[in-house]
């Protein structure tokens, strides 16, 4: 991940969480609260400073904020989210019936993915954020979710405690990263090829049994055959029909690994009229046959 943040300058307090000076040796790489906790005793006013190695994310689920970062200032109204790395100079100033919460999370949990994963958080942290939440109901509930189940969690520690914690706050950050991924998306694209590249992959999953052909799809979402092949292209590197047979061969794969239908059964079920043609085009794009795939 890189960094290019100055360091904060010398009269700028630098806290653990904010008011805290020092951090308790066995404190867990996870904190969760809510906003109106700590806000409230400071009368909704926190000060500019820091948190030395500390990742911190506001999740502002009602009322406003006036944030000072780096300098700038935002004005941000519910629903939305901030984003800040452990160098950023930041303040908030929130309004009387502000509410939400505030995860902090070490640099440990962020860094500890990328051997495996890459720099999976980078893009919500590499600058700070502010991301727009609006519009996004299914996706405030999940991290909502998310979010109570951390308090929940960090209330009544039990086996497993510091796992789970991490476990969740990860999963709230994903989340975030998928979510700013579709934006940048979209807007290197365009917005109207995204959204009829989102409508295409929704029409795929409702239609892929029925194993329409692109001329199909085309169709139904208004757009010519060519145009969609090529939006694929452009936002998937894969052609139209690719993911089609992708999305069949995956549910192919759920089925042959949890179910004990017999092959035949799982060809008819995808809207194969011919379980031997099933069988063939799987091997063709699995490298296995669905027996040998089934057999692991």
């Amino acid at each position: 991940m890189t960094r290019n943040a100055k360091p904060a300058p010398p009269d700028v307090p630098q806290f653990a969480l904010y008011g805290e000076q020092t951090r308790v040796e066995n404190a867990e790489f996870v904190h969760i609260e809510l906003i109106e906790t700590r806000s409230r005793v400071h009368h909704w006013h926190i000060e500019k400073h820091t948190h030395a190695g500390l990742f911190q994310v506001l999740f502002l689920y009602g009322g406003e904020v006036r944030a000072s970062v780096d300098g700038a200032v935002w004005e941000c109204r519910a629903p939305a989210v901030i984003t800040l790395h452990p160098s950023v100079v930041h303040g908030f100033d929130f309004s009387a019936e502000a509410h939400g919460y505030v995860l902090t999370v070490d640099q440990n949990v962020v860094f500890a993915v990328a051997e495996n994963h890459g720099d999976l958080y980078s893009s919500l942290f590499v600058e700070p954020l502010m991301i727009d939440l609006s519009g996004q109901p299914e996706l405030r509930a999940r991290l909502e979710s998310l979010l109570q189940n951390l308090l929940t969690e960090a209330a009544w520690p039990q086996y497993g405690h510091a796992l789970m914690l991490e476990w969740l706050a990860r999963s709230a950050l994903l989340l975030l990263v998928r979510l700013h991924a579709e934006r940048r998306l979209a807007d290197q694209s365009g917005r109207s090829d995204f959204e009829l590249f989102s409508r295409f992959r929704a029409e795929v999953e409702r239609r892929y049994k029925e194993q329409w052909q692109i001329g199909q799809y085309a169709e139904a979402l208004r757009a010519t055959p060519t145009r969609l092949n090529r939006l694929c292209l452009k936002l998937s590197g894969k052609s139209a029909f690719d993911i089609t047979q992708d999305r069949l061969m995956l549910e192919a794969c759920r089925k042959l690994t949890y179910l004990p239908s017999s092959i035949a059964s799982i060809a008819y079920e995808l809207g194969f009229q011919d379980p031997a043609y099933f069988s063939r085009l799987f091997k063709k794009r699995m490298g296995r046959t669905p027996k040998e795939f089934r057999a692991g």
